[in-house]
């Protein structure tokens, strides 16, 4: 779900998902449930409606719905809405308790036309829309009273987010065939340390394996979504808090980062 204005330096971010989906197998599908389940404090979804902001490659609908919640997936990406119709068809073909659509969340009329939902997620997409602040805004009316908005974004951490956004802004520029150049580096950097350490403790790329089991993701095309995912924004824990805590919603739970690279994690009751 990206701004129009960006559409010339965009990440393919359906595309990155397509190859994502070739390797999805059950234990992955199972970690996301697991991860939402805790996330959500709950043991499953049923009698939940749930919207998936931003659906990317379905999983996370998938896990809500396999959950029991009835479920509305959208997203602006045309490849990722296949992505999502393609995990719909293969696990729940003809379901009407899930809805595969296109939309942006930064059609605020539209959102406006829809129902509003027990539970509104949106992991690691309001940040790629190239309107960060107005995407959080929009989203508030899809809350329903006392539901709850599960969102994550990724962290402010200042002059290292400058430098990644350039790498980002950099990577899209690139000729697809070049762009090795960008990933192979980060992939040392990210990863060489835990794999020689593995290595050394006789665990060979178990830091790898375990990396799967988090909320399902694949540890490549991660790395590769986030070299060249684009446009990018953040924003530091209190941010966000602020920003929502102003609008009447309540902090139920925080999954931190530090000052560290990656996502904080929140989940907020709305009053």
């Amino acid at each position: 779900m990206i701004d129009d204005s960006n559409q010339s330096l965009r990440f393919q971010f359906g595309t990155n998902w397509k190859r994502f989906l070739s390797s999805l197998d059950d234990r992955q599908i199972a970690a996301a449930e697991e991860s939402m389940k805790q996330m959500l404090e709950a043991e499953d979804l049923h009698g939940k409606r749930f919207v998936d902001v931003g659906s990317g490659s379905g999983l996370s609908s998938l896990a809500a719905r396999r959950l029991g919640a009835t479920v509305l997936s959208f997203d602006y990406d045309a490849e990722s809405v296949a992505c999502t119709r393609y995990l719909k068809n293969q696990f729940f073909p003809n379901d009407p308790n899930w809805i595969v659509q296109s939309g942006s969340v930064l059609d605020s009329q539209w959102l406006k036309s829809l129902e509003q939902y027990d539970i509104v997620y949106s992991w690691g997409v309001l940040h790629h829309t190239g309107a960060m602040w107005q995407a959080l805004d929009n989203i508030d009316c899809l809350v329903m009273p006392g539901g709850k908005l599960f969102i994550s974004i990724y962290n402010d951490q200042g002059r290292v987010s400058d430098l990644w956004r350039m790498v980002k802004r950099l990577y899209n520029l690139t000729p697809r065939g070049l762009r090795f150049a960008f990933v192979l580096p980060a992939l040392a950097v990210f990863w060489g340390p835990h794999t020689v350490m593995d290595f050394f403790r006789l665990r060979p790329f178990q830091t790898w394996r375990t990396y799967k089991k988090s909320r399902g993701m694949s540890p490549w095309w991660d790395l590769v979504d986030w070299v060249g995912g684009y446009p990018f924004e953040v924003a530091t824990r209190e941010m966000i808090l602020e920003f929502f805590m102003k609008r009447g919603y309540r902090l139920q739970k925080l999954n931190s980062c530090g000052h560290g690279l990656g996502c904080n994690e929140f989940v907020f009751t709305k009053l």
